[in-house]
């Protein structure tokens, strides 16, 4: 049997890569995840988690990433903090190479995430998780019959816009050309909604707010150059997620965004090596589907070692 430090090494601390750590520990597999941040992943910038099965009442995302780590340091998961650089593939073994050392493992799990893409204006850090998000399914109901901004024009832009119509009084859909990018039935069912306003040609230059939070929008008019404040309760913005799979360079094939290609059971084109939740891809980011994703990966990772062992 070939030797190495780990069964399983599970890369990123999000919902993915925890869920496929209590499940590796269930199976008795030393296994360890490596998170280069804290645990949690975009649950900890989620304030509150509404869509979450098993929490009627709500909970807040740090919360629910705490009791996740706890449940999966419960079955002896070893969690440490730590940056991977590089996965390089073996005949019997992976190596992942991390800022100092390396370590062997039979199987690997990247849960290393997406991150939603930001627009880099003053206020959007600091008011983020406090009036400012990046995720209407996660948060839009925490906004009823209160007036809040959507900033993009692409396919997610407008269907959260269409969602966010179930909760909001009325929704300010900000957009900096003159036409959306989405598709054309998405369009016509926004353009006829009488709780959006559209402001076209219009870019956010600040997000502003005091100590309670968001409190509204520095906008700008591309073309006239005019600026305004527009007040607004809550702020979201769409306008893209990017994958966190620049550090994987060409090992695996990936889509056009750069999500990574998987089967059903999570598994890559290269054996033992596997990719669950945000970071694959697949048509539904969230908690929920993340959690199913590692946990379909961890007991794909187990039936694989136990194959490699009889090998």
């Amino acid at each position: 049997m070939a030797q190495w430090d780990y069964d399983v090494i599970i890369i990123g601390g999000g919902p993915a890569g925890l869920t496929a750590g209590l499940y590796a520990g269930r199976a008795r597999l030393k296994a360890v995840l490596l998170e280069k941040l804290i645990h949690g992943g975009q649950m900890m910038t989620t304030d509150f988690v509404e869509n979450y099965p098993g929490f009627p009442e709500g909970i807040s995302g740090a919360e629910l990433s705490d009791r996740m780590r706890q449940q999966a340091e419960r079955f002896g998961l070893e969690i440490r903090t730590a940056e991977v650089r590089e996965l390089q593939p073996g005949d019997g073994f992976h190596t992942v190479k991390l800022e100092e050392g390396e370590l062997k493992a039979g199987a690997v799990i990247i849960a290393t995430g997406a991150s939603y893409k930001r627009l880099g204006v003053p206020g959007e850090d600091k008011f983020t998780g406090r009036g400012v998000s990046f995720c209407a399914t996660c948060d839009g109901a925490l906004y009823r019959d209160q007036e809040i901004a959507m900033v993009g024009g692409g396919d997610s832009a407008l269907s959260e816009t269409i969602f966010l119509t179930r909760f909001a009084k009325k929704i300010h859909l900000i957009h900096r050309r003159d036409e959306f990018r989405g598709a054309k039935y998405l369009q016509e069912k926004v353009l006829n909604m009488d709780k959006v306003q559209v402001h076209w040609d219009t870019v956010v230059q600040e997000f502003q707010g005091d100590e309670q939070g968001l409190n509204g929008l520095k906008l700008k008019n591309v073309k006239s150059g005019e600026t305004s404040f527009l007040p607004v309760e809550g702020a979201f913005v769409a306008i893209g997620i990017t994958p966190n799979t620049e550090w994987l360079k060409d090992l695996l094939p990936l889509d056009e965004w750069g999500f990574i290609f998987t089967d059903p059971e999570m598994a890559t084109k290269i054996p033992g090596i596997f990719a669950a939740g945000d970071v694959r891809a697949k048509n539904l980011w969230q908690i929920a589907t993340a959690v199913g994703d590692g946990a379909v990966a961890a007991n794909a990772a187990e039936h694989f070692l136990q194959q490699v062992k009889q090998g």
